[in-house]
């Protein structure tokens, strides 16, 4: 009786030891009904666009938003602009996301990788800041839409424009002066996010 009670014994520590280490590995990994549902998951992709609410720096009162979004070319850039003088206004993607100061100062100096000189938006990569998008012009209205695409920019990597900000100025940009061509004041400044 003894010689059969010892094999049973044993065939049932081992299936005990098997489901208590079954437990502790379910309890270690999630089951499907509690992982974190697909659209709520963080995404580590670039993102496909970003945009800027312009706000009108210390007396002024210029308004508009610029939206940045991902193409094959580069990234399209589609602005819209009121409360301006007629005629044409710097616009350029400055260096720091901060439009706290009343003059826009805080926003930097044109976002670029360094050494490149101040030019046209229509110059190589290497003949212009990565933030120089030229000017952009107001109608009788004070009224200025811009929609091109700029091949040097970029919404993901090291040279990213998201977190930086746009600045509008009072004046045009002659897009040769150095270093930001003598475009006047800050008149709107907008963070990209």
């Amino acid at each position: 009786m003894y010689r059969s009670f010892f094999p049973v014994l044993a065939v049932l520590m081992i299936t005990v030891a098997g489901c208590a280490q079954k437990r502790a590995d379910d309890a270690q990994e999630p089951s499907s009904s509690d992982a974190m549902p697909e659209n709520e998951m963080v995404s580590t992709n670039a993102p496909d666009s970003a945009t800027a609410v312009l706000n009108p720096t210390e007396g002024n009162s210029v308004r508009g938003s610029v939206r940045f979004i991902k193409v094959d070319d580069g990234v399209r850039v589609i602005a819209d602009v009121t409360g301006l003088a007629s005629g044409k206004h710097g616009f350029h993607v400055h260096e720091n996301g901060d439009c706290s100061a009343p003059d826009g100062s805080s926003a930097g100096g044109h976002f670029s990788n360094g050494t490149t000189p101040h030019g046209a938006p229509d110059n190589d990569a290497d003949m212009r800041h990565a933030g120089d998008l030229g000017n952009v012009t107001a109608d009788s209205e004070g009224h200025a839409h811009l929609d091109r695409v700029d091949p040097v920019l970029s919404l993901s990597g090291p040279m990213s424009i998201v977190g930086r900000a746009v600045i509008v100025h009072g004046g045009m940009d002659d897009l040769t002066s150095q270093p930001s061509g003598a475009a006047g004041p800050r008149v709107a400044c907008g963070v990209i996010e």
